[in-house]
């Protein structure tokens, strides 16, 4: 340190993510958080109720033997419940690590041995799940559920109310120091085990503080803010901190995301911003085109972990709904960049603004973000470079759990694992995965490029592009479309549609339409699914 070093007089005030909901309780605490139950009814709580439910949770887990440094699971969709259990765990220091239901059974056991969790919190729905799952898993103690089990499990139980009936409110939260771990989500293994990304409080906080930023979500204490988004899918994307932290009304949808229930939420709820994946809001549009219903209250989505499209753009547009996309990864907290638009985008017209819609976004204060050619070095940012993205920031992991190594490359950058051109305007648009670029005699050709145009058909619901080893070419693309129900979907009337959307060497020989398009566990299209079709 230098002998000229003059500390800042300010107070040592640990960034730990208990502040969030107790700054609810103190100055929101009478607002109203809605969960809808499997049945579809909903019911109400609220911040107050939670954050007292919270403290009686960490009291129940320190009766039980928890103690700063301890893995616990969730294993829930999004609830009233599930909320308490994120902070009760948070709040004395353990690491709150959400399981996603939707992986395979040798992925989850794979993940709770890794994690060693010592205590799952759990909806009664995934017992049979569970019940396959813990008799290969010898670090989990006991199961609480937050709903009746529906079957037995071969270890402790207790229901949730039960667990925390009766407990006192004098656990002491944050007693800290910020840059202790907070949380636990592993990625979704695309390639070998999946990996476990451990956040820390300082981490969590800084980027909830950044996603609260009006270029980025936005959210205020007037909005009602539904996160179809689960939980369990990338930290949440810091909603489970940010929306207790501005005060704003929750709704949370709980397992229902078909279309029919999440509109008949949104109307019955008065929801103004919404965030999940694409197919969601596909589905939701679908429902919504189909009966020729409007939407009263909803004025923005976030859409997320997928590319966005000009399908989902126009559609909402067309409904008085704003949508902006936002990227980001599990090691990126996970927010990344954000398509809010410059001035000197929004004084376009509205078909002119398009293609800077359909890129990833732009980065907010805190992520650094680069592009490098094969020879390392960084690459122009004219909107035509095409390099290997790496990001900075502080809520970016640098290695990852129990791994033993790091996580970032020479140059102390880490490599998301995509490739990406960024314009002079700090547009980053993503043109593939690295897995996942084609490259056909010479030309990079993007398979969300041709996926975006497939959407634009009347009749294609998803769409999803690959690329095939060619003995000419190298590669060519192929083409995978799912049809809307009741539609049929005619394969050379496609490739001659993307004829007025594509260059002539993007267009795919082949158009396959397939029954139903199969999604990885955090709703993307699994392409390993669909090599193995072709493949087959």
């Amino acid at each position: 340190m230098s002998d000229r070093f003059v500390p800042g007089l300010m107070q040592d005030w640990p960034l730990t993510v208990d502040r969030f909901i107790t700054h609810a309780n103190r100055y929101h605490g009478h607002r109203h958080v809605v969960s809808r139950r499997d049945d579809g009814r909903t019911d109400s709580t609220s911040y107050a109720e939670i954050y007292t439910a919270a403290l009686r949770t960490s009291a129940a887990l320190l009766k039980l033997g928890m103690v700063q440094g301890d893995v616990i699971a969730t294993f829930a969709m999004n609830s009233a419940e599930h909320l308490t259990a994120w902070y009760g765990i948070c709040g004395i220091g353990s690491i709150c690590h959400t399981l996603n239901p939707r992986l395979f059974r040798e992925q989850l056991i794979y993940i709770v041995n890794h994690a060693r969790d010592r205590l799952i919190f759990a909806d009664g729905a995934f017992a049979p799940l569970l019940a396959a799952v813990l008799p290969a898993c010898p670090s989990v103690e006991r199961v609480v559920f937050f709903s009746p089990p529906s079957c037995d499990l071969p270890l402790p139980v207790v229901m949730f109310a039960d667990l925390i009936a009766g407990e006192n409110t004098d656990a002491v939260w944050g007693d800290f120091d910020e840059r202790s771990a907070a949380g636990l989500c592993y990625t979704s293994g695309t390639s070998g085990n999946p990996k476990g990304v451990l956040y820390s409080h300082r981490s969590n906080f800084i980027h909830t503080l950044v996603t609260m930023g009006r270029d980025v979500f936005g959210a205020s204490a007037c909005d009602i803010i539904l996160p179809a988004v689960p939980l369990y899918h990338a930290n949440a994307w810091a909603v489970a901190f940010s929306g207790p932290a501005i005060g704003a009304k929750m709704v949370l949808p709980g397992a229902r995301l078909d279309g029919a229930s999440l509109y008949e939420l949104i109307e019955q709820e008065a929801v103004t911003l919404a965030l999940g994946v694409p197919s969601v809001w596909l589905a939701l549009l679908e429902h919504v085109e189909k009966h020729g219903l409007p939407f009263t209250s909803l004025k923005r989505v976030i859409v997320g972990g997928a590319a966005n499209s000009r399908r989902i753009v126009s559609a909402f547009a067309k409904l008085g709904v704003e949508t902006t996309h936002s990227w980001g990864m599990t090691e990126m907290s996970p927010t990344g960049v954000v398509g809010a638009l410059t001035p000197e985008i929004a004084d376009l017209p509205a078909d002119e603004q398009m293609p800077w819609r359909l890129r990833q976004g732009r980065p907010p204060v805190t992520i650094e973000l680069e592009i490098f050619g094969e020879d390392d070095q960084p690459l122009p940012h004219d909107g035509k470079a095409m390099g290997r993205l790496m990001v900075k920031g502080p809520a970016i992991s640098n290695s990852y759990f129990r791994a033993g190594t790091s996580a970032l490359e020479p140059n102390g950058w880490f490599d998301t694992g995509d490739i990406a051109t960024i314009d002079a305007l700090g547009f980053m648009k993503i043109t593939d995965r690295a897995k996942d670029v084609i490259k056909s005699g010479g030309e990079w050709i993007s398979s969300q490029d041709v996926e975006n145009a497939a959407l634009l058909h009347p009749c294609v619901a998803f769409a999803a592009a690959i690329g095939i080893a060619h003995p000419h070419w190298g590669e060519r693309p192929i083409l995978f479309v799912q049809p809307k129900p009741g539609m049929t979907i005619e394969c050379e009337a496609i490739r001659q549609f993307l004829a007025g959307h594509l260059a002539k060497w993007c267009i795919p020989d082949t158009v396959q339409q397939i029954a139903i398009m199969p999604l990885g566990p955090t709703g993307k299209v699994d392409k390993k699914q669909l090599r193995k079709l072709h493949h087959d």
